[in-house]
């Protein structure tokens, strides 16, 4: 089992299995979710309590932090008050060296019960004595005891006082086994966090970090798409070949290969390359530590409208895949938090997402200048859009979070870790493995039906006009309405399977074609646009439909299964569908008064 470890509590809200193979005989592992303690408080903590409950253990794996031990007994504790068949793995050993940090291991299995295993995981230094050690506890060779004030806290009837009593008992033991009073980061670490947590510094640098993300991810997959498309429509123009050849009717071939397999080749070659330098570079940031100074800064925000910094945690999730989002927010302990955090997930733009509104700005915002100055006008724009997602996440989540009757919103512990080198090879493949890989995966399965159903309206001829052109000029009257056209609203309304085909589709309707098109570079999509009457407020106004408009159908169906109501599954559609529609009338309404203005 190989799984992409996170430095905070719900980062994963799941449990994930595997196995392992030691001295020749092999075992079952279950990685519970990461949490505090076992107080029912949120999802994850109800996952691990219950698998401890419910599960026949052999041995139990206690990973707590050495650089702050005397805070993650807590959980240790209540562990120990259930079974005593565990075993205490200090981890970040080195990191406690560093800061000065000496604990006295024999004397805290001592005052546990159960031994004690010093180890360093990203070195793995300590995993192979670990292991030994936990095997030897399941066969019961190695002699555990079951220490009564451990055992006193299951007898204290009052949740506040077993969690004063859990408390006092792990200062009392962290008194015994530090054998000096150090505790906490050293001088580079807080100098570190002096400037990535400011009120003054936090903010700017998080800013210029995620700008930077943005910038390389853009402008860094421009070519490897152009490339990628070019290979897999060579591939398919072989195949057509082939199919020919051996006398498969054209009507099939078409289906497959004009609607299936285009589908499928569009969503991969536009999806592919900007996924595949993402999340490598999100992944990259987390492991080096700063992720959760970000989620810690945006924390005070989030305070001020009703809800806490857990909510900044899935919307970084949403930049990747707003189904993802979705099931993140089991993180959120409060109804009305976790309620907030579903339906404004959409507001964040997705992977599929973002290439459309690139290739927009790029075009009508960004068209003059070499290509840096270009690339950075794009960023800064784009920045803008995301802005303007952010102050209307804020907004709604104060709407509803005065409108759903709940309890005061849950506090959020956030662990601050040491800063590290990040392991970048081992970080970038099991990113791919399990961000990329999936996503894209996802996207395929969806795109197959999708391609399919594409095929059937572009093809299918009434009075010599196709179904879709029907459907584009049925929808022109909203279209015109909200400042873009009948073609814009359908492109959007038929890309509900996969946000990657709204371009496609569009130039489909554009250009009468029978099979999805896809642009060879920014200036012959302009030319297209241009041909059809595009304008800078079109351009703008799909822009403004591509941010707030309703979520793909993985991230639907993923909302319908983590709140089972349908309709909260309707609000995730109406709320940002609405918020789109009105921006648009604002911008039309502008437009049409600068334009009295000028005459």
């Amino acid at each position: 089992m190989k799984q992409h470890t996170g430095n905070w509590t719900g980062k994963t809200t799941e449990t994930a299995v595997g196995t392992s193979i030691i001295n020749r005989k092999t075992y079952k592992i279950i990685d519970l979710p990461g949490t505090y303690s076992l107080n029912y408080n949120s999802f994850e903590e109800k996952v691990a309590e219950d698998t401890l409950n419910n599960t026949k253990i052999d041995c139990v794996i206690i990973v707590v932090d050495s650089t702050s031990l005397e805070r993650n007994l807590y959980l240790c504790l209540e562990i120990l008050s259930k079974t005593s068949k565990a075993v205490l793995c200090l981890n970040l050993w080195d990191e406690a060296q560093k800061n000065g940090i000496i604990i006295d291991t024999d004397e805290l299995s001592l005052q546990l019960g159960i031994p004690v295993v010093k180890t360093t995981a990203r070195s793995k230094k300590g995993v192979n004595l670990l292991k030994n050690t936990a095997q030897n506890v399941a066969n019961g060779d190695i002699k555990i005891f079951e220490v009564k004030s451990i055992k006193e806290i299951e007898k204290v009837e009052s949740k506040e006082k077993r969690a004063i009593y859990t408390s006092q008992l792990c200062k009392e033991i962290c008194d015994k086994v530090l054998v000096n009073k150090v505790r906490g980061y050293s001088e580079k670490q807080k100098q570190l966090d002096e400037l990535f947590t400011s009120r003054k510094t936090g903010i700017p640098i998080m800013i210029i970090i995620f700008a930077l993300v943005f910038w390389i991810t853009a402008f860094g997959a421009n070519v490897p798409s152009e490339l990628l498309s070019t290979a897999l429509f060579g591939i398919e123009k072989m195949l057509i070949n082939l199919f020919t050849q051996i006398g498969v009717p054209s009507v099939i071939t078409s289906f497959l290969f004009d609607g299936i397999y285009t589908t499928c080749a569009w969503v991969v070659s536009v999806m592919l390359p900007p996924a595949i330098i993402f999340f490598p570079l999100f992944a990259i940031i987390e492991d080096s530590g700063y992720l959760p100074r970000a989620v810690f800064n945006l924390d005070r925000i989030f305070a001020k409208f009703g809800v806490s910094g857990k909510m900044a945690l899935t919307m970084t999730l949403g930049f990747g895949c707003n189904a993802c989002s979705v099931m993140g927010c089991r993180i959120m302990s409060d109804k009305k938090e976790r309620a907030c955090g579903i339906l404004t997930n959409s507001f964040v733009p997705c992977n599929g997402r973002l290439p459309t509104l690139i290739a927009l700005i790029s075009i009508f915002i960004a068209p003059f200048g070499n290509t840096f100055q270009k690339s950075i006008i794009t960023v800064f724009v784009l920045l803008l859009l995301l802005l303007l997602s952010f102050i209307f996440t804020l907004l709604i989540s104060k709407i509803l979070t005065k409108s759903i009757k709940e309890e005061n919103s849950s506090g959020f512990i956030l662990e601050l870790p040491p800063y590290r080198r990040p392991q970048f090879l081992k970080v970038i493949l099991l990113s791919v493995k399990e961000k990329v890989l999936y996503v894209l995966s996802r996207a395929v399965l969806v795109s197959i039906p999708a391609g399919a159903l594409l095929w059937v309206v572009a093809n299918t001829d009434i009075d010599n006009q196709s179904i879709l052109w029907y459907i584009c000029n049925f929808f022109e009257p909203v279209g015109r309405f909200i400042g873009v056209d009948g073609t814009v609203v359908t492109s959007f309304l038929l890309s509900f399977p996969a946000n990657e085909l709204v371009f496609p589709v569009m130039l489909m309707s554009y250009l009468n074609a029978e099979t999805l098109t896809d642009y060879s570079s920014l200036s012959s999509l302009q030319n297209v646009l241009m041909n059809e009457g595009w304008t800078m407020l079109t351009a703008v106004n799909t822009m403004i439909l591509c941010l707030f408009h309703f979520p793909c159908s993985t991230t639907l169906f993923a909302i319908k299964r983590e709140t089972n109501s349908f309709l909260y599954t309707v609000l995730s559609i109406v709320i940002p569908l609405l918020i789109g529609i009105a921006l648009c009338l604002v911008t039309n309404l502008f437009s049409s008064f600068f334009i009295s203005l000028s005459q």
